[in-house]
């Protein structure tokens, strides 16, 4: 998601905490505003996990998952999905500085 995404998204939910915003408009904003579920590559989650500086284990931790799932993952024998594929996209977007 844009930095102006990012915002519009931060002032809608602001918005319908106050009542500014009914239901069905956040929902709108929602939908907008949060991305289409990521997809990766074996090399992309290495690249990824290489740009934070942390080894498989230590990466797998900040994901909450084993030190084999990072490597099946990176070996392309299984992929991320759920959470893990969520955090892996703020990761990238952001840095591991997002969730740390």
């Amino acid at each position: 998601m844009s930095d102006i995404l990012d915002m519009a998204h931060d002032m809608a939910k602001d918005l319908h905490e106050v009542g500014a915003m009914n239901d069905i408009t956040m929902r709108v904003m929602d939908r907008i505003c949060v991305p289409e579920k990521p997809s990766f590559t074996p090399a992309r989650i290495k690249k990824i996990r290489a740009k934070s500086r942390m080894s498989q284990p230590v990466f797998a931790q900040f994901l909450n998952v084993g030190a084999t799932t990072v490597a099946q993952w990176e070996q392309g024998k299984k992929s991320p999905g759920g959470s893990s594929a969520r955090l892996l996209d703020v990761i990238d977007r952001k840095g591991i500085e997002a969730i740390i």
